[in-house]
């Protein structure tokens, strides 16, 4: 177990009616805020309705910005600033799934700042003051509400990057298993991939001597596999949405990370396939993170015989190592497809023509890697495994 330090001050506050504090909760950081969320899905199924009366009935006035779309556009964010630079805004407020969120993280971190917000993605340039922000989430999936971290795409390269500082966890997040009740389908099996992706970026690292941390992320994985399926039959199951909330939670905040050099190879592989492809980031971490683990596991083939062992159960006995890691990889693939997802390019109708270019992005920006570095020509053949 390698040193670490650990620090994550975001306010959880979850259960059954919790949105309807959002109100109090803004109250303690401002009294003008910018309230940011995606489409029309939030105001049909009441929640903007009961997030809007809480803010007025605590004298919390607001602005609003909606228009948020999956691969979050660095346009909207721009327009963001412009609008908290115009009013006055003293907090960003977010109300939806990662998307939401992680735009409203570049929103606080370009409000202060002169220059273009993209530095902070695309440099190492970090900001060194943003507005506070608070979450009502109404999508597991990413992990945002109480991370450190922000994804938005340049729709001009188009280039997809990730920002990261202390200064981006939220002040608190509302965490309430009802709001996930008429969810989509795909929203739903996407959202598990990139919870699952999650753990596995911080699973699959070259470490030893991290039993616990081991055992923390095998836990994770094997509620979310247990549950996810539950609330895709039942999409009105608290308790499964409890567990899979919780976990999607628990999955980014840090925790799990700890002790290890994590990897996050696939995210950066992936977020080339979305930023060209605008594919689903969970969509397409099933696709690339099944091809990733066939290409790099004899690197370190005993943490992946372990996985297939104790998150999926594969029988050891009388098998050979490759048997067991080829029989824990299927077991991953099945799951997924279980969820309704495609597992590789072919089904999610994509070619391999921008192969070259996506490697050559990612290799260039990212040191790809724990487990194993990935140059670029490890990258195409990643993607050529995935088609």
């Amino acid at each position: 177990m390698i040193n670490f330090t650990w620090y994550n001050p975001t306010k959880i506050i979850f259960g059954k009616n919790t949105h309807n504090e959002v109100g109090n909760e803004t109250k303690k950081y401002a009294k003008k805020v910018l309230l940011h969320y995606g489409g029309k899905s939030l105001k049909a199924t009441g929640t903007y309705d009961a997030v809007v009366n809480s803010l007025k009935n605590e004298g919390v006035d607001f602005v609003e910005l909606g228009g948020v779309r999956p691969n979050p556009r660095l346009s909207l964010v721009q327009e963001g600033i412009e609008i908290c630079r115009r009013e006055g805004i003293e907090f960003i407020l977010a109300v939806g799934g990662g998307s939401v969120i992680d735009s409203a993280k570049a929103i606080a971190a370009g409000v202060p700042y002169e220059g273009n917000v993209w530095d902070f993605y695309s440099t190492e340039k970090q900001p060194e003051k943003m507005l506070s922000i608070g979450v009502v989430l109404t999508i597991p999936a990413a992990g945002s509400e109480s991370s450190d971290g922000s994804v938005i795409t340049n729709e001009e390269g188009p280039d997809k990057r990730s920002c990261c500082t202390d200064l981006m966890y939220p002040k608190f997040a509302i965490l309430n298993p009802e709001l996930c009740y008429t969810l989509p389908v795909n929203h739903i099996s996407a959202g598990g991939a990139d919870i699952l992706a999650h753990i596995m970026e911080r699973y699959f690292a070259p470490n030893s001597n991290t039993d616990l941390s081991d055992r923390l992320s095998e836990a994770a994985m094997k509620a979310l596999i247990y549950n996810l399926p539950k609330v895709l039959k039942d999409n009105k199951d608290y308790d499964a949405w409890a567990e899979v909330m919780w976990t999607g939670c628990v999955a980014h905040n840090g925790l799990l990370g700890r002790g290890r050099q994590e990897d996050w190879a696939s995210h950066g592989i992936e977020h080339e396939l979305s930023a060209i492809y605008d594919i689903a980031h969970g969509a397409g971490l099933a696709i690339i993170f099944p091809a990733w683990m066939k290409y790099v596991n004899d690197a370190h083939p005993e943490r992946f015989v372990q996985f297939a062992q104790r998150v999926f159960d594969v029988d050891t006995q009388g098998k050979t190592e490759d048997e067991v890691i080829n029989e824990g990889i299927e077991k991953l693939e099945a799951f997924f497809k279980g969820l309704g997802l495609a597992t590789t390019l072919h089904e999610a109708g994509i070619d391999d023509k921008s192969f070259e270019v996506m490697a050559q992005k990612a290799a260039g920006n990212w040191t790809l890697g724990s487990i194993k570095k990935l140059t670029a020509k490890d990258i195409v053949s990643i993607y050529k495994k995935a088609l």
